[in-house]
């Protein structure tokens, strides 16, 4: 016990010597070296104390000792070594990457102080520019200074307006002030205006296009329905900039230092191109079609309504015409009245049945008219009053049939409707060049199988008997082509569009109850008499007038679109619909089941668009 208190008292005073060494390391590092000495000195004579306190009490922590001792310490030494070759090459890596960047950014920033440096120095040399001395001063300020001196707001003025033109001097300013700082620079110098006919012209341009006025034809204006002629009105005329006085002025102003001048602009009236008068003469009838009516009071009422909605609306180059749009929906309220219609194929009674006549006549007339259709459906059922594959179904928030007016000019409609007979013309200045007519000519490339029969039974019939009441109606696929003809020569026969119809199922009385009923003084329809439908009389398209074959009447007063015209035959590929099928009214309002079985086609744009 005595060893151990005294190797621990050894201990203490190894650590406080070693604690004194560490106080007194401020003054130099010899001092510090030699205190570490001693204090290591002190803690070896320690620690053998210890270890001969250890031997006499505790034999085998002594054993244990010596062995570990050595391991300790050459891992110990290992690891310094490896850790000290790491750091020496991350060191190495450091000092080589910092060398060049620091190349890198002396480069640049010697490169950016010759460029900046230069321009800011001050003049030392006596320098004027138009009288003005610009010396002792830096670019800058010699910049302020010219700007001072040359100060910008030229203006052109016409009827009360203003345009500023853009400031064409500082570029040029820049430009002289280039050149003085950045050579030897002479004792004077002068700001040249010359060079800056490209930026003029451009500025002329400019003030055109804000006070040109272009000239308004004459053109058709509105309809007189009391008297069934239209009016014609718009004429006005325009005004032309004059811009080669214009950009002489300028040039004018630039030459003499003016840079702040007011320049007034001056110009030419236009006359318009077409006067009213000479637009009275050049409107005429460019397409016209039409087509005869049933004798349903009511299909006719709707008819005569829609054409009365038509009559005399006028459509201005670039607008689009829309059916449902200028007719609106067709209700009772409006007068409309329910006639036959077909709804998801069954005939019902529907407000505005027969409409699709209108459209459909409609549609003929703006393609012989030239103008450019940009939708149109085919009916759900082949139609009877026009050839297959050149009908326009239309339903009020649905299918529509829709044109452009393309021409430069503005276009009216005229409709009538008189004697059950539906004519609808195109009045314009012509489109089509002289002697060039337009029209459709359609074929039926297919058939398409009926639907399954439906049967009723009649027990007036004997047993398993059956009676066709109505004949079933094929569909049919049809191709349009668009025919262009110059002076009657056919030029051109191309694809126009497809159209698809439904067939209609035969309707069969038959007897399959087992009782035969016989009421007398009632006789039976013959067989094979197909009882007509109401507004089925049979009736086609009366057919298109060539556009542009008749002219406008003299002395009898009547306007465009009075004009008699005259219906040539339909080619000879076209078929004629069956006089024995129901006509197709269309659905509500004349609609038809768009989108069934083909019912939509596809009309791709005028050739002549």
């Amino acid at each position: 016990m005595t060893q151990i208190n005294n190797s621990n008292k050894s201990g203490g005073r190894s650590y406080a010597s070693q604690s004194s060494g560490r106080k007194s390391s401020g003054g130099t590092s010899r001092s510090t070296s030699s205190s570490r000495s001693r204090s290591s000195s002190r803690s070896s004579g320690t620690s053998r104390s210890r270890a001969s306190g250890s031997r006499s009490s505790y034999q085998p922590r002594k054993n244990y000792s010596r062995k570990k001792g050595p391991q300790f310490d050459i891992t110990k030494i290992l690891l310094g070594i490896i850790i000290a070759a790491v750091a020496v090459i991350c060191i190495m890596a450091a000092v080589k990457f910092a060398g060049g960047r620091s190349k890198e950014v002396e480069t640049d920033v010697t490169t950016e102080s010759t460029a900046t440096e230069a321009p800011e120095t001050e003049l030392e040399k006596q320098v004027t520019v138009d009288g003005i001395s610009i010396t002792g001063m830096s670019r800058e300020q010699a910049r302020e200074a010219l700007k001072k001196k040359y100060k910008w707001s030229m203006k052109a003025t016409y009827n009360g307006e203003e345009y500023e033109l853009q400031d064409m001097m500082g570029t040029k300013i820049d430009a002289l002030l280039e050149e003085i700082y950045r050579g030897t620079p002479k004792e004077s110098y002068k700001l040249d205006t010359s060079g800056l006919e490209e930026v003029v012209q451009s500025e002329v341009d400019q003030i055109a296009a804000k006070w040109n006025v272009a000239a308004k034809n004459g053109s058709i204006s509105g309809f007189d329905k009391q008297n069934g002629s239209f009016t014609y009105a718009g004429e006005q005329n325009g005004f032309a900039v004059d811009k080669e006085k214009l950009a002489s002025d300028i040039a004018k102003s630039l030459a003499a230092k003016d840079f702040q001048a007011v320049i007034e602009v001056s110009g030419n009236v236009v006359a318009p191109e077409i006067s009213e008068a000479r637009a009275k003469e050049l409107y005429q009838v460019i397409g016209t079609y039409s087509t005869k009516t049933t004798a349903n009071k009511d299909r006719n009422r709707n008819v005569e309504l829609a054409a009365e909605a038509l009559n005399g609306l006028i459509i201005q180059p670039g607008e689009e015409f829309s059916f449902n749009n200028a007719t609106g929906e067709r209700s009772l309220a409006k007068g409309y009245k329910p006639a036959g219609a077909y709804v998801n194929g069954v005939l019902v009674e529907e407000p505005g049945g027969g409409v699709c006549q209108v459209s459909s006549t409609l549609y003929n007339a703006v393609v012989f008219s030239g103008l450019t259709t940009t939708q149109r459906h085919a009916h759900s059922y082949e139609p009877s009053y026009v050839t297959p594959g050149e009908d326009a179904m239309v339903s009020y928030g649905g299918p529509d049939m829709k044109f452009v007016n393309k021409s430069a000019s503005a276009i009216a409609i005229r409709a009538s409707f008189a004697d059950r007979t539906l004519k609808i013309s195109i009045v314009g200045i012509p489109i089509l060049e002289k002697g060039v007519t337009l029209s459709m000519s359609s074929k039926k490339i297919a058939e398409v199988d009926a639907p399954a029969p439906v049967y009723e039974e009649d027990q007036t019939l004997q047993l398993d008997e059956e009676k066709i009441v109505k004949a079933e109606t094929k569909g049919s696929r049809w191709v349009t082509n668009l025919v262009t003809k110059k002076d009657g020569v056919v030029i051109s026969d191309e694809f126009f569009h497809n159209s698809s119809y439904r067939g209609k199922p035969a309707t069969i009385k038959r007897n399959t109850s087992g009782v035969v009923v016989t009421e007398p003084g009632e006789s039976l329809p013959e067989e094979g008499i197909v009882p007509p439908i109401e507004g089925t009389d049979g009736i086609g398209p009366v057919g298109p007038s060539e556009p542009g074959t008749t002219q406008p009447t003299t002395g009898s007063g009547a306007g465009p679109g009075e004009q008699p015209t005259t219906a040539p035959s339909k080619p000879a590929e076209t078929t004629p619909p069956s006089t024995t099928a129901p006509i197709d009214q269309g659905g509500p309002g004349g609609a038809a089941e768009p989108g069934i079985d083909g019912g939509e086609s596809f009309i791709p744009p005028s050739p002549l668009s």
